[in-house]
């Protein structure tokens, strides 16, 4: 007992460090002569020592900022459910770090792909939502396009997508039939090669024979729509989700303002019971085998949905806080709540199922992306 005294309060064991660790041993040397100085100095060295283990346990994510490059235009719905997953994400990862939407459009979602790629660190202080079928411009070597699309961070997906084709309800065209009679065929809209609204109507003409004109350049399904109600154009393809998501659309439906002549489910969608599914007119048009068996390359687009992404090469660790804090979200009542309010759907896809999809998707014969590039150079 003795040699345990002595060697804690240092008797046959003198301690000559310096620093406040010297005046700690020192002190307990001595108990007897501990002064309040010595207290003092050894209740700095305690929370010294404390505040740097509680440093070193600290969240990566406490007071940092999570910046989403959007590749879609302020207001559209992509963007709308970029901002939804923002305002509710952050709660669900340890140290709460704020969001921040950063649009970057141009391109139909590929300048934003590009800066994610090649200029965004990889260190999860920066993630992104871009069009789900801009891999079609990595299969066509677009010189464009300056990523990998099966690199990228797969982080999930809010939602997949059914697409259909409107058409102005004062054309003299009731359905895709007549449409494939058509003098002149109908102007449709789109942000760029690669986009739903793009490639869609080139699709229906490879596989059903209706023909359109492609009228690219805009920065957005706004002002897509805005060119439709001028008279500018007459057509657009995008998300059914979309049209029974926000104006104009509630206003076009109550005006019969346009008609909707195709959609791409499996099955009708309940809100479009009258409406022909893509199976079904390639059903009724007899769509060749080869032609049919393009369809599931161009409709992986939807699979994916609306995808957030992360730059290449983010660490493990990282990767799997935010995919476990998108995943959480996709539960939350109050993200679910304002999802329903504002008449977005939320059909989630994991991050890992997304991996494995863009890995497929960009590993093609070369006979499939030669009828690929055919069709989109139509």
């Amino acid at each position: 007992m003795a040699a345990h005294r002595g060697i804690i309060l240092g008797s046959p064991f003198p301690f000559r460090g310096k620093g406040r660790i010297g005046v700690l041993f020192r002190c307990l040397r001595q108990p007897q002569r501990v002064t309040a100085v010595c207290m003092k100095k050894i209740l700095c060295l305690f929370f010294v020592i404390w505040a740097s283990e509680l440093k070193a346990q600290s969240p990566f994510y406490q007071g940092k900022t999570i910046t989403v490059v959007a590749g879609v235009s302020a207001g559209s719905v992509y963007d709308l459910y970029t901002r939804l997953l923002t305002a509710h994400m952050g709660k669900h990862i340890s140290g709460q770090p704020t969001f921040v939407v950063q649009n970057m459009t141009g391109a139909g979602s590929i300048i934003a792909a590009n800066h994610l790629y090649n200029i965004s660190k990889p260190d999860g202080l920066t993630i992104g939502a871009v069009q789900p079928t801009i891999f079609f411009n990595q299969l066509l070597k677009q010189p464009e396009v300056k990523f990998d699309w099966s690199k990228f961070g797969w982080i999930g997906s809010l939602d997949k997508s059914d697409w259909l084709l409107y058409l102005r309800s004062d054309l003299p065209y009731r359905s895709l039939a007549e449409v494939r009679q058509a003098a002149l065929p109908p102007k449709c809209g789109s942000t760029g090669a690669g986009t739903s609204e793009s490639y869609f109507p080139k699709l229906l003409e490879e596989t059903i024979g209706s023909k359109f004109t492609v009228v690219a350049g805009y920065k957005g399904g706004g002002e897509i729509d805005l060119a439709v109600e001028r008279g500018e154009l007459q057509c657009r393809a995008f998300t059914i989700q979309a049209f029974y998501s926000r104006e104009p659309y509630h206003t076009w439906r109550k005006n019969n303002f346009v008609r909707i002549v195709m959609q791409t489910g499996r099955t009708r969608d309940p809100r479009l019971p009258e409406t022909p599914t893509l199976q079904e007119l390639m059903d009724e048009f007899k769509t060749p085998d080869a032609a049919r068996r393009l369809v599931p390359l161009v409709m992986a687009g939807g699979e994916f949905g609306r995808p957030i992404i992360a730059p290449p090469g983010l660490a493990p660790d990282r990767m799997k806080i935010l995919r476990a804090a998108f995943m959480t979200t996709m539960k939350d009542a109050e993200f679910i709540a304002e999802a329903k309010s504002k008449n977005l759907d939320i059909t989630p896809t994991r991050g890992e199922d997304l991996e494995a999809l863009a890995k497929d998707v960009v590993m093609q014969p070369a006979e499939m992306v030669e009828r690929l590039k055919i069709l989109m150079s139509q």
